[in-house]
This record gives structure tokens, sequence and C-alpha cells, in this order.
């Protein structure tokens, strides 16, 4: 696997973390709690990614996963902005934009350098949902309470899953899937930056928890007649094994 300097491994990276909220607080200025939201966050996303290096038996990351990272880092600027901070929406918005719009780089580059893997996949998609769930809790706080559905979904899918077994099955590749991801976190930055009239605002979010709904909704109903499927195809294995075994 192509691995570029070990600076940019997890404890470097968290370094790199405490100099972006260095450069936050000198510039926009951050308060108690936006320091203590920026450094949990990145101890959290620092010691998650190691246990994920070591699980996944990496000796360092590759290019995509080094895009990736960086993108989690501003994710990390942007909660502490949202916790607390003299930050302006449009800056907060901004970063958060720059963070969404890397997304798909890093995918590119593994596919492009044969470097794709799981712990890739998994890392790309929890920065996607961590920045969403910031960012819905801060246009929750300022504007409208259903940016909160926008945030939580991926969280409440999972937390589901405990209790719904079949609801951890692979799903298939889906294009829409994307597209309504895509939608969410421009809709999530539109609102933050305060650009949008309250109605227009509104109405954004409205269309956006729609489309969630559809496509989580799409998700769900496969899935579970998938399970029906692979239920009745054990079902009747089950019973050509018993009668096999009863002649």
């Amino acid at each position: 696997m192509v691995t570029i300097s070990t600076t940019l491994r997890p404890l470097a990276g968290f370094a790199a973390q405490v100099l972006l909220l260095a450069v936050l607080a000198a510039t926009v200025g951050l308060t108690g709690w936006g320091w203590l939201a920026g450094l949990g966050y990145g101890l959290l996303l620092c010691g998650l990614l190691g246990a994920g290096l070591r699980r996944a038996g990496m000796t360092g990351l590759g290019w995509a996963n080094a895009v990736t990272f960086g993108r989690a880092i501003l994710a990390g600027g942007v909660t502490a902005m949202a916790a607390g901070s003299g930050a302006p929406a449009w800056l907060v918005a901004a970063v958060a934009g720059v963070a969404l719009a890397m997304d798909g780089l890093d995918g590119q580059i593994a596919r492009r350098t044969g470097t794709t893997t799981p712990l890739g996949a998994r890392f790309d998609m929890e920065v996607d949902s961590a920045l969403a769930l910031v960012l819905s809790v801060y246009v929750a706080v300022g504007q409208h309470w259903l940016a909160l559905v926008i945030g939580l979904a991926r969280y409440l899918f999972g937390a589901a899953s405990w209790a719904l077994p079949w609801l951890n099955a692979p799903l298939p590749p889906r294009f829409s899937r994307k597209v309504v991801a895509a939608e969410q976190g421009i809709v999530l930055v539109a609102v933050a930056s305060g650009v949008l009239p309250p109605v227009l605002a509104t109405a954004a979010l409205v269309v956006s928890v729609a489309s969630l709904a559809w496509s989580f909704g799409a998700d769900v109903l496969w899935l579970h007649r998938a399970s029906r499927v692979r239920e009745q195809a054990r079902s009747r294995w089950s019973g050509a094994r018993e009668h096999a075994l009863a002649r």
C-alpha cells in the first residue's frame, strides 16, 4: 500500500487539529466551550483512527486517507466554531464547504492508486456523518430544528440496526443515494451561511428531509426484502437437509 510521511498519523493529526484551533482562537476567537469541543473532537477522531489502523493491520495512511484526515481536521474546526466562537456564520459555512468539496477526492485517489480499503470507506463515511451532525446542530440552534433530522438520521439508522440486525446487511451501490447525501451537505452549508431568507431556508430543509426519508426508506425496504429472501433460502435448505437425513 502507498503510504506517506508518518507525520500524518493520528498523533501528528491531533497536533494539526490543535494548530487549527489556535489559528481560529487568534483570528475569530474561541470560548472555553469551543476549545473543549474542538479538543474533544480531535482526541476522539485520532483515537478511533489509531484503533482502526491497528485493527486493519495498517502501518500508515495512504494518500486517500490523508485527504480524508484533512477533511476531518477541518470538521474539527467547524465543531469548535459552532460550539463557541466569534466566527461569523459565513466562515463556519465556508470551512464546512471546503471539507464537503473535498469529499469524493479521497475516493478518486484511492481508486486510481489501487488503495481502496474497508477502513478508508468507513473513515470517509464517519467524517461525512460527523460534519453533517455538527452543521445540523449549528443550524438547529440558530434557525430551524428540522436540520437535526439530517444530522441524526445516520446515527438513528445505526441504533436501529442493534435491534434489527438485518439492517446491517451490505447495500448495493445506488447513485441516488450519493445524490441525496451530497444534497444534504449543500443544504446545510447554504442554510448555515445565513444567506437564505428564512422562508427559503425552511423550504430547503423540508425538501432535504423529505429526500432523506425517501432514500433511507428505499434502503430499509430493500434490506427487509433481502432478509426475507435469505430467510426463505435458509428454510428451504434446512428442509432439504432434514429430508435427506431422514432418507
